[in-house]
């Protein structure tokens, strides 16, 4: 079983609307570590690091708008190698 980690950048209405934590609950849900954070730009930055399959289906369900109070427009994503293991999936302010 490989680890992969993807970096991923949400665009659109996903701030205030409960999008960190329905991201948390969702990675959680799949076994993933990581976090999700707002940033100043109003994006939402989201770090899911776990088994290929299971961080492409959070990707999917980032991409299909995530929680139902969200408006996704967009979402952008990369391979990524954070500076250091992460033991869970959190929220970072």
């Amino acid at each position: 079983m490989s680890t992969v980690c993807t970096i991923a950048w949400v665009h659109g209405l996903v701030q205030g609307v409960g999008f960190r934590y329905s991201t948390q609950h969702e990675a959680q849900r799949l076994g993933l570590t990581g976090y999700a954070r707002n940033l100043d730009d109003g994006t939402v930055e989201v770090v899911a690091c776990g088994e290929a399959e299971k961080v492409e289906q959070l990707i999917a369900w980032l991409k299909a708008g995530g929680p139902r109070s969200a408006r996704v427009e967009k979402v952008l994503t990369e391979p990524h190698q954070p500076g250091r293991e992460w033991t869970n999936f959190g929220i970072r302010y």
